[in-house]
C-alpha cells in the first residue's frame, strides 16, 4: 500500500527521468528556428565546431541540445523526416546508456540518429547492432544519408568480407553490422598473429536494436569459432538406425507412489526442460540393441568409461527424433540442415548445434554429416557486450524484462510514451477443446475480415504452422501471403503492403521486421520506382506521384474505417514479448485496430502447464463443440504460465552466464597476454621471466626448497640439464669444490648458465630478427594449450551437476577445478615456450655458408653414386655398394634440395623413404 501512495505521489522512477528528459527537449525545441534558418553549409560546419568544443573539454552532455538540433534539422533535409519530441526523450534515454522501450512503428530507427552522431563526435567509433544482415544494410543506407550530410563515415559490417574491407567498416565513425558479426570478429581478433591483422578498434558505445531479442533471446547460445575434431560420422548413422527401436513411455511416475505410468517404454521426454531421459528398462533395451548392432561388446554397461562417448550418442539421437521438428526448429536446405530461429522465425545459416546434436539431426534427415567441431575460441553475448564502455538499447518490448537487462547487464528500462495515444483494441483470448474447432474458428474470423475488407495479419509460432493455415486458407479459396523463414528475400516487400484492404498475411513472429505496416499500403515504394524511372518526364512523374497519394488516401481512409489492422494470432509464443511484438504491429501512431488470440488445449503452452485445469471446467460445464472459454481468468493463467516459463528461461541464461563468468575472467587473461605479446617491441624481459620461473622448478624437483645437501640429486639434475634444456653445468664438480652452499645458490647458478646460453643465441641473431620468431612460439603455444583447456572447461561443466549428490555446490567445485586446470595451462605453456628457445639451434651466416660449400665440394661424388626407389620386394637396384654408398654420401639437410638430382626437398623425395 505505502510504496502505491508514495508513486501517486511523487510519481514512479521513470515519470521523474520522462519529466528530466523534458526539460531538455524544450531546449532543443527553442533552437529549432535558428537551425531551421542556417543555410547546409553552415549545418554541415556544425559538426567540426562541436568536435573543437569537444576537444577543448566540454563534455558530451553539454553538446547535446546542440548536437540533436543539428541532427533534427539535417533529418529535415536529408530524409524529409522530422524528429518528434518522444523520439528525442528516447534518444536521451540511449545517449545516457539505457534501454528505451519504445511501441513499434514510433520510429526508433529514425530516434538512434540523435544518439549515434553525438557519440560519433568523439572519434571512437559507434557500433549500431541490428538482428540481421539486410536491416544492417538497409538502415546504413538509409541514414547515412542524414550521417554524410553532417560529415561522418558510416560503414557496414557484415559476413564474408575481406579484412581491407572489414578495416575500413570499422575506421568509419559509425559501423552498422550484427551481433554475431560483432562478436565473431572480436573473437577472430584475438587469434591473430600480427597487430594489422586486427579488424575491431575499442569497445567504446554500442546501440542494439531489438535489444530483448539479442540480449535475452539469443543469448541462450554462446558464440563459439570452431575448427575440424574427429570424425564420427559413421557412428551418428548407425545410432540413428538403432534408436527408432526405442519406445516412448506415455505418463510419469509419482517418485511416492510409482503410479501414473499409462503406457510403459524406454524413455521420458520433459518437454518443459527439452530434455530425454531413459528409464531403467530403457538402459537394459538399449545395451541388449547396441549389442546386437555390434557397438556395444556383449555384457558391457553404457556407464563403463569406455562407452561415455556411445551413451553421449544415443541420447543425441533420441533428442534429435523426439524434441527437434522439421520446419519448426530447423528447415531443410540445399541439402543442409538450417536452424531456424525460434524467436524471430529466422534462418540462423552458419550456426550449428553442440554436443553433436546437429549431426544427429543430419542423420535424421539423411543429408551429408559434417564433422565434428572442436572450439577454438567462444565467448557469450552478454560478456561481449557488457565490455563496452557505454551500451544502450531499443525495442518495442522490454519491459517484461526488465529485471534481467537490469541484474545481467545494469541496463535501466526507461518507457518512452507513444507519439500519439494507443486506441487498438485487444480482445479476450478463446480457448477451443481442439486444435480443429479452434482452425476452423480462425478461417471464419480472416473470412469475415477479408470480405469487408479489413487487412489482416495472422500471427504463428512456427514455419509448421503458417504452412497448415496456409493450407486450410487455399481451401477456402482466401488470396494470402506467407511471411516466414523460407521467404525471408521477400520480407520487406510482404510487410510494407499487409496493410492495403482486404490482405491476408500469415506471419512466423514479428520482431524485427524493420518495416511499418501502413493503413492502406506502403506508397513510398512505388513512388521511389517512378522517381527512378528516367524514361517518365518530369511533369507526368508529378502528376502520377499525385495520383498515387490521393489512391492511397482514399485506401487509408476505407482501412480506418474498417478498424485498422486485425491481429489474429493462432497460439501463445511462451514469452509475453513475442505476443506483445505482434500485438504492437497494430495501432501505431494512434491508429485503431484490433488483436485477439485462438487457443486450443492441444496447444503446447496450453498442454504443458493449463490443459488438464481448464479442460475439466470445459467437461463441467458440458460445452457443445466449436464452442470456446472467453474468460479474463482463463487469460490470467496462461499469462501465469508464459512467467513461469520466461523465469525459467532467464535462470538458464544466468546459469550459462555464471559458468560463462568463470572462463570469461581466464579468457581476460589470456587474451591481455596475447595482445601484450603482439604489441611488445622486445620480448626479452618477457621470456626471461618464464625461462627463470621454469628453470627453478626444474631444479626445485632434485633441490628440495629448504633442504640438506644430503637429499639433492645433483647428478640426475645434470643429466636432466643436459638432454632436456642443452645446459652443460657442472654442478657436482662445483658444489664439491666449495665450502658451503645453499640450495637457493644452486637455483641461480643455474638460471644463471640458461640466461647466458639463451643471450648467446641472441648475440648470434639480434633482438630485430629473433623476436618474430619468440612471438609465434609464444602465440603458437598459448592458442593451442587454450583450445584443450576450453574443451577441458566443456567436459568439466558437463558432469559437474553430479557434484551435488555429496553434498556439494557445483558451481563452486567448477570454480575451483576450473582454476586448477588454468593454473596447469600457464605452467605448460612456460615449460613448452622455455623449452623450444632454450633447444632451437642458430647457425652464423659463416657456418651456413661453410655447410653450402661442404654439399658443393662433395657434389661430385654424389653425381657418380645411382639413387634408386626400393623394388617392389624391397630390395635395391643400385651400381654401388649399399655400404660404399653410405660412406660417399654427404649429411644433407631434411629442407635440402635431394642430391638425386629430381628438384624436390630431400625431405619429399629420398629423405621419405628413409
Amino acid at each position: 500500500m505505502l510504496p502505491k501512495l508514495l508513486t501517486q505521489i511523487f510519481g514512479s522512477r521513470n515519470d521523474r527521468l520522462l519529466k528530466q528528459y523534458r526539460r531538455v527537449v524544450e531546449k532543443i525545441n527553442a533552437l529549432e528556428v535558428q537551425f531551421a534558418a542556417l543555410d547546409d553549409a553552415a549545418l554541415q560546419a556544425m559538426t567540426p565546431q562541436l568536435r573543437e568544443r569537444l576537444a577543448q573539454g566540454a563534455t558530451l552532455d553539454d553538446l547535446l541540445p546542440e548536437a540533436f538540433a543539428t541532427v533534427r534539422e539535417a533529418g529535415k533535409r536529408a530524409l524529409k523526416m522530422r524528429h518528434f519530441d518522444v523520439q528525442l526523450l528516447g534518444g536521451m534515454t540511449l545517449h545516457n546508456g539505457k534501454i528505451a522501450e519504445m511501441r513499434t512503428g514510433e520510429g526508433k530507427t529514425l530516434m538512434a540518429t540523435l544518439p549515434v552522431y553525438l557519440n560519433a563526435l568523439a572519434g571512437k567509433g559507434v557500433h549500431v547492432v541490428t538482428v540481421n544482415d539486410y536491416l544492417a544494410s538497409r538502415d546504413a543506407e538509409w541514414m547515412g544519408r542524414l550521417y554524410n550530410f553532417l560529415g561522418l563515415t558510416v560503414g557496414v559490417n557484415v559476413p564474408g568480407m575481406d579484412r581491407a574491407q572489414k578495416q575500413a567498416a570499422y575506421a568509419a565513425d559509425i559501423t552498422y553490422g550484427t551481433n554475431n558479426e560483432f562478436g565473431f570478429d572480436y573473437l577472430r581478433d584475438n587469434m591473430v598473429h600480427e597487430t594489422g591483422d586486427r579488424v575491431q578498434r575499442g569497445l567504446n558505445f554500442a546501440i542494439v536494436d531489438e535489444v530483448d531479442s539479442i540480449l535475452i533471446d539469443e543469448a541462450r547460445t554462446p558464440l563459439i569459432i570452431s575448427g575440424q575434431a574427429e570424425d564420427h560420422t559413421e557412428l551418428y548413422v548407425r545410432i540413428n538406425g538403432v534408436v527408432p527401436q526405442l519406445k516412448k513411455q506415455i505418463g510419469e511416475a509419482d517418485p511416492r507412489t510409482g503410479e501414473g505410468v499409462i503406457e510403459p517404454g524406454d524413455f521420458t521426454v520433459d518437454e518443459k526442460t527439452h530434455q530425454v531421459f531413459l528409464t531403467e528398462a530403457g538402459h537394459e533395451n538399449a545395451e541388449r540393441i547396441l549389442a546386437q548392432a555390434g557397438l556395444l561388446t556383449e555384457g558391457a554397461s553404457l556407464y563403463d568409461p569406455a562407452n561415455i562417448t556411445l551413451m553421449h550418442h544415443v541420447y543425441a539421437a533420441l533428442r534429435a527424433q523426439h524434441l527437434y521438428h522439421r520446419d519448426q526448429h530447423y528447415v531443410v536446405q540445399n541439402g543442409e540442415v538450417v536452424i531456424v530461429d525460434e524467436f524471430t522465425g529466422r534462418l540462423m545459416t552458419g550456426r550449428r548445434w553442440s554436443d553433436g546434436l546437429h549431426q544427429a539431426v543430419e542423420a535424421k534427415e539423411g543429408v551429408a554429416i559434417q564433422s565434428e567441431n572442436q572450439t577454438l575460441a567462444s565467448i557469450t553475448f552478454q560478456n561481449y557486450f557488457r565490455m563496452y564502455a557505454k551500451l544502450g538499447g531499443m525495442t518495442g518490448t522490454a519491459d517484461t524484462e526488465a529485471y534481467e537487462f537490469q541484474e545481467i547487464y545494469g541496463l535501466e528500462t526507461v518507457v518512452i510514451p507513444p507519439n500519439r495515444p494507443t486506441i487498438r483494441k485487444d480482445e479476450n483470448d478463446l480457448v477451443y477443446k481442439t486444435a480443429r474447432e479452434k482452425y476452423n474458428a480462425v478461417i471464419e474470423d480472416i473470412r469475415d475480415c477479408h470480405t469487408r475488407g479489413q487487412p489482416v495479419l495472422v500471427g504463428t509460432t512456427s514455419i509448421e504452422n503458417s504452412e497448415l493455415i496456409s493450407g486450410l486458407l487455399n481451401q477456402a479459396k482466401l488470396p494470402h501471403q506467407v511471411l516466414n523463414a523460407k521467404q525471408h528475400a521477400k520480407e520487406a516487400e510482404i510487410v510494407a503492403q499487409a496493410g492495403r484492404p482486404g490482405v491476408i498475411t500469415i506471419a512466423t513472429n514479428m520482431a524485427g521486421r524493420g518495416t511499418d505496416i501502413v493503413l492502406g499500403g506502403n506508397v513510398e515504394k512505388q513512388i521511389q520506382f517512378l522517381e527512378a524511372d528516367a524514361s517518365v518526364s518530369d511533369e507526368d512523374k508529378t502528376r502520377r506521384i499525385q495520383q498515387l497519394k490521393d489512391e492511397w488516401a482514399g485506401l487509408h481512409e476505407k482501412v480506418k474505417a474498417e478498424g485498422g489492422l486485425r491481429i489474429i494470432a493462432t497460439e501463445r509464443h511462451e514469452s509475453r514479448r513475442i505476443d506483445n511484438q505482434l500485438r504492437g504491429r497494430s495501432g501505431r501512431q494512434g491508429d485503431p485496430g484490433a488483436s485477439r488470440f485462438y487457443l486450443s488445449l492441444d496447444d503446447p503452452l496450453m498442454r504443458i502447464f493449463a490443459g488438464d485445469r481448464v479442460r475439466s471446467i470445459m467437461d463441467r460445464l458440458k460445452m457443445p463443440e466449436g464452442e470456446a472459454i472467453e474468460a479474463g481468468i482463463v487469460s490470467r493463467s496462461i499469462e501465469s504460465a508464459q512467467r513461469k516459463v520466461e523465469a525459467r528461461n532467464f535462470d538458464v541464461r544466468k546459469q550459462l552466464l555464471e559458468y560463462d563468468d568463470v572462463s570469461n575472467d581466464q579468457r581476460k587473461v589470456i587474451y591481455q597476454q596475447r595482445n601484450d605479446i603482439l604489441e611488445a617491441p622486445s620480448l626479452v624481459a618477457q621470456i626471461a621471466n618464464l625461462r627463470s620461473s621454469t628453470m627453478t622448478d626444474v631444479v626445485r624437483t632434485y633441490v628440495p626448497q629448504e633442504s640438506v645437501e644430503e637429499q639433492w640429486d645433483l647428478a640426475s639434475l645434470e643429466q636432466v640439464l643436459k638432454d632436456e634444456w642443452q645446459l652443460e653445468v657442472p654442478l657436482r664438480q662445483w658444489v664439491d669444490g666449495s665450502d658451503a652452499v645453499t640450495d637457493e645458490e644452486i637455483v641461480e647458478k643455474v638460471v644463471t648458465a640458461a640466461d647466458a646460453a639463451f643471450q648467446a643465441k641472441l648475440d648470434l641473431v639480434g633482438d630485430e630478427q629473433f623476436t618474430p620468431f619468440m612471438r609465434m612460439v609464444l602465440l603458437q603455444s598459448i592458442d593451442t594449450h587454450w583450445r584443450e583447456h576450453l574443451a577441458a572447461l566443456d567436459y568439466l561443466r558437463q558432469g559437474i551437476h553430479l557434484r551435488g549428490y555429496a553434498q556439494k555446490n557445483p558451481k563452486q567445485e567448477y570454480k575451483r577445478e576450473a582454476f586448477e586446470l588454468f593454473s596447469q595451462l600457464l605452467d605448460v605453456v612456460k615449460m613448452e615456450v622455455t623449452r623450444v628457445l632454450m633447444t632451437v639451434r642458430v647457425q652464423t651466416q659463416e657456418q651456413v655458408a661453410e655447410a653450402a660449400e661442404a654439399l658443393e665440394e662433395r657434389a661430385e661424388t654424389v653425381r657418380n653414386v645411382t639413387y634408386t626407389h626400393p623394388n617392389e620386394d624391397g630390395s635395391v637396384s643400385a651400381e654401388a655398394d649399399p655400404a660404399t654408398l653410405a660412406a660417399e654420401v654427404p649429411r644433407v639437410g631434411r629442407n635440402d634440395p635431394c642430391p638425386c638430382g629430381s628438384g624436390k626437398k630431400y625431405k619429399a623425395c629420398h629423405g621419405r623413404l628413409a
